[in-house]
């Protein structure tokens, strides 16, 4: 009997991890959904919904007199371009990319990769104890990197 249980146990451990993740699927989609169409839609609260307040995103930059650093944008600014960034209609497509993979998810964390019209965001996220998924770390860069340079 305690072999018959013991064997169900290991043959069961990994169906329930993949029907966790299959779970976890659609909030994850969401909350990546959230962070870009909130810039499409001028739709601050869904950013918010989607971020931790720590959130760092950041990308390779090249100043004006070619000098390389890390860029870095914070929550706050984050809003700010939820709120302000598309507000004239005219910065996205009348239908944007937005082409969303799922690289990996492990229980409480997972890695995402976001494709987007003119540029592509590797998202870390994980799930909080309200079993909502934040996004805590962005890296990203324009399709053409060209155009990671200060012009002043």
């Amino acid at each position: 009997m305690k072999r018959a249980l013991l064997f169900l146990l290991l043959v069961a451990s990994p169906l329930l991890v993949l029907a966790s993740d299959a779970d976890d699927k659609p909030l994850i989609e969401r909350a990546v959904r959230d962070y870009i169409e909130s810039q499409h839609q001028t739709d601050p609260a869904r950013m918010e919904r989607s971020l931790d307040p720590k959130l760092a995103k950041r990308t390779y930059w090249q100043a004006a007199d070619g000098s390389e650093f890390i860029m870095t944008t914070d929550f706050d600014t984050m809003l700010k371009v939820a709120r302000n960034y598309n507000k004239d209609g005219s910065k996205f497509p009348a239908q944007p990319r937005v082409d969303i993979k799922i690289l990996d998810i492990d229980q409480r964390v997972a890695t995402v990769k976001l494709t987007a019209d003119e540029w592509i965001d590797y998202l870390h996220l994980y799930k909080n104890q309200h079993s909502e998924w934040k996004i805590v770390n962005v890296l990203w860069q324009y399709h053409d990197t060209a155009r990671q340079v200060s012009k002043k």
